[in-house]
C-alpha cells in the first residue's frame, strides 16, 4: 500500500496446468491406491511376481529421469539469465536421456514380455504394466513438449522476461519424473 510496489511469486507453470496435472492424475491415483492395497489379499503372489522385475532396469532408468530433470531445471535457470541457447543444449540433454529412458524400458518390456508376462497373467503384472505403460506414454508426451520449447529457446522465442513455456514445460518433465519415482518405490522396491 501507500505506492509500495508488491512483488508476488507464481507458480511455475501457471494454475491451469496444475489444475491439467491434478485432474490428469487423480485417475492414475485410484490405481496406484488400488496397486498399494492389492498386496493384502495377494501378498505371497506380489512379492514373488516382483522379485521377477529387473530392478536394474528401474534403478537406471531412475537415475536417468532423475538426472533429466536437474537438466530441464538448468534450462529454466539459463533462460531466467537471458541465455536462450544455453537453455536449448539443457533441453536437448534432458531430451537425449528421456530417449534412453524409453529405449531401456523398451528393452525392459521385450524381456517381460519374452518371459510371458502379460496384462493377463496375473494381478501384479497387470498392475505393472499398465502403470508402466500409461508412464511410458507419458513420458513420449514430454519429449514432444520439451522438443517444441527447445526448438523455440533455440530460436529465441524465449526470453528472462518471456520464459513461461520453459518453466510450463518443465513442470510438466518434472511431474513425469516424480510419478516415476513413486512408480518405481511401488512396483519393485517396497515389499
Amino acid at each position: 500500500m501507500g505506492g509500495v510496489c508488491e512483488e508476488r511469486e507464481t507458480i511455475s507453470g501457471g494454475f491451469s496446468v496444475w489444475g491439467f496435472f491434478f485432474s490428469e492424475h487423480l485417475g492414475v491415483g485410484g490405481v496406484f491406491l488400488s496397486f498399494f492395497f492389492s498386496p493384502g489379499t495377494h501378498v505371497e503372489l506380489f512379492d514373488i511376481s516382483q522379485l521377477t522385475l529387473n530392478r536394474s532396469y528401474g534403478f537406471a532408468n531412475t537415475l536417468v529421469l532423475v538426472t533429466s530433470s536437474y537438466f530441464v531445471a538448468r534450462a529454466t535457470q539459463s533462460i531466467k539469465s537471458g541465455n536462450g541457447t544455453l537453455c536449448g543444449h539443457w533441453l536437448s540433454g534432458a531430451l537425449g536421456l528421456g530417449v534412453l529412458f524409453l529405449a531401456l524400458k523398451l528393452m525392459e518390456f521385450h524381456q517381460d514380455f519374452a518371459h510371458g508376462i502379460t496384462l493377463s497373467t496375473n494381478l501384479f503384472y497387470m498392475f505393472y504394466l499398465s502403470l508402466t505403460v500409461f508412464h511410458f506414454m507419458h513420458v513420449v508426451m514430454g519429449e514432444v513438449i520439451l522438443s517444441v520449447v527447445a526448438y523455440k529457446a533455440y530460436t529465441g522465442r524465449y526470453s528472462a522476461e518471456n520464459h513461461a513455456g520453459v518453466e510450463t514445460g518443465g513442470s510438466y518433465w518434472h511431474m513425469v519424473d516424480l510419478v516415476w519415482i513413486i512408480l518405481f518405490a511401488l512396483v519393485y522396491v517396497i515389499h
